[in-house]
């Protein structure tokens, strides 16, 4: 049995070695050379670095029995290049999906359904606010003012453009690599003075459970941006499935 699984993330590279202790060849397409990283190396894993625009995905799955779309919950764009490839490849889909958060909405925690949610609500309020929602989206909250805005991105050339052309000042970036426990994230909120933060509801795989429990002990308030709603599988629907394939497979022999 063959495999394609689109990456990038923590639950993503436990399900590609899982599959691939089963017996499938697995090929792994992550965006970035940090995402071939992350991923690691694994008997039987094959990991391919690079954005692929959708036709080139109908390629990769040419001789596929299933492709696996494990990318961030919020990773909207390439999910859609994903459907519409493994439709024309007539190639079965699934998509990996994380536990939403359980948190309940109140005084210290704000459900929004976007970035621009998030700064209508924030217009009004005064404090500093940190920005864990990545660095591509920046601009989308220049109008708060920058010298409240105290970003944590990744630690990448590009992020730190990223924060320049959005006129974040340099002592407010934050360019650290994860995943943060409580203790760190509460001493970060402690240091920039932050009174709010926006992040978006990525599951615990993201971090989000250690995000939540340090604003709660640092008295921050919470503005968490709603996923996308879409249709998932667990990881052991996905696993199931395959078995069930690769029995069938055997049947025939």
């Amino acid at each position: 049995m063959n495999a394609l699984i689109f990456s990038g993330t923590v639950d993503g590279r436990e399900l590609s070695w899982k599959m691939a202790d089963m017996g499938i060849n697995v090929t792994v397409s992550v965006a970035t050379d940090y995402g071939a990283e992350e991923e690691g190396e694994h008997e039987g894993v094959t990991v391919l670095s690079g954005k692929r625009p959708p036709e080139e995905i109908v390629k990769l799955l040419d001789g596929m029995d299933i492709c696996v779309d494990a990318t961030h919950p919020f990773a909207t764009h390439i999910s859609q290049s994903i459907i519409y490839a493994c439709d024309k490849a007539g190639v079965k889909r699934m998509r990996l999906g994380r536990p939403e958060s359980v948190l309940a909405e109140g005084e210290h925690v704000i459900y929004v359904n976007s970035i621009d949610e998030a700064c209508d609500w924030l217009m009004d309020k005064e404090g500093n606010v940190l920005l864990t929602t990545g660095a591509k989206e920046l601009p989308l909250y220049s109008r708060l003012g920058t010298d409240r805005l105290f970003p944590r991105v990744l630690p990448f050339i590009s992020s730190l453009e990223s924060c320049e052309k959005a006129g974040i000042p340099r002592h407010n970036i934050i360019a650290m690599q994860g995943p943060f426990g409580q203790e760190i994230n509460i001493a970060l909120m402690h240091q920039f003075h932050i009174k709010y933060m926006v992040t978006k509801d990525s599951g615990k795989a993201g971090g989000f459970d250690d995000k939540a429990k340090a604003a709660e002990k640092a008295d921050v308030v919470m503005l968490v941006i709603r996923r996308p709603e879409e249709v998932t599988e667990t990881e052991e629907e996905i696993m199931a499935y395959c078995e069930s394939v690769m029995n069938e497979t055997d049947d025939k022999l």
